[in-house]
């Protein structure tokens, strides 16, 4: 631990944005509010100490080369904490250097989720849901995330409670379509979801 420690203490900025953020000078509220690219994973680790990662899927992939066929394990994982959530994959010849890239990828993917209490049922004002109905898709899958009133629950397929739980909704419905099995695009048409309300936040 202590030499992963002394690594981070050693971070050299290469943005000008990494600059900022390891003067204080930068909030992660300004970031987003400004459209700033994130290009280096030191700002995230900075920003967000309390950061979580949790595992989606792990799976064998192959791939035909000149020299013949190389398999590899591709990790797709996702990152967040109470009001951001990220996704990222990676690959590599082994699972441990997989999960590594794919964090490194998801911190670079990291949003913020817009959350509120959408449900006409319930009303609290509360942030325990989404503030209104919102969808998302990738390849053939499609979700749709609808406000739920507090104490309903996460009712939805596990892949898509990973996704929840980690950036803190805690009651919500949906309605999926297309080849809910594949759950790496369950996972990513989620957070696409939550990308969406964001943005339909912002061009009202």
């Amino acid at each position: 631990m202590s030499r992963l420690r002394n690594i981070e203490e050693e971070w050299i900025p290469k943005t000008k944005l990494g600059e900022l953020v390891k003067s204080g000078l930068i909030t992660l509220d300004k970031i987003y509010q400004n459209n700033l690219v994130v290009k280096e994973k030191e700002i995230i680790n900075t920003l967000l100490p309390q950061i979580k990662e949790d595992v989606i899927n792990i799976a064998m992939v192959q791939q035909m080369t000149a020299s013949g066929q190389r398999s590899k394990f591709k990790a797709v994982v996702i990152v967040g904490t109470d009001g951001f959530i990220g996704i990222g994959s990676g690959k590599s010849r082994e699972v441990g250097p997989a999960i590594r890239k794919a964090i490194d990828k998801a911190k670079l993917s990291i949003v913020p989720v817009l959350r509120g209490c959408g449900s006409k049922e319930c009303g609290c004002g509360g942030t325990h849901s989404v503030p209104f109905k919102v969808q998302g898709k990738c390849g053939s899958v499609r979700i749709q995330l609808i406000p739920a009133p507090v104490g309903v629950g996460l009712a939805c397929a596990d892949k898509v409670k990973q996704v929840l739980k980690l950036c803190g909704i805690e009651d919500i419905w949906s309605k999926t379509f297309g080849d809910t099995r594949t759950s790496e695009n369950l996972v990513k048409a989620t957070f696409d979801a939550l990308k969406n309300a964001h943005k339909f936040n912002f061009n009202i």
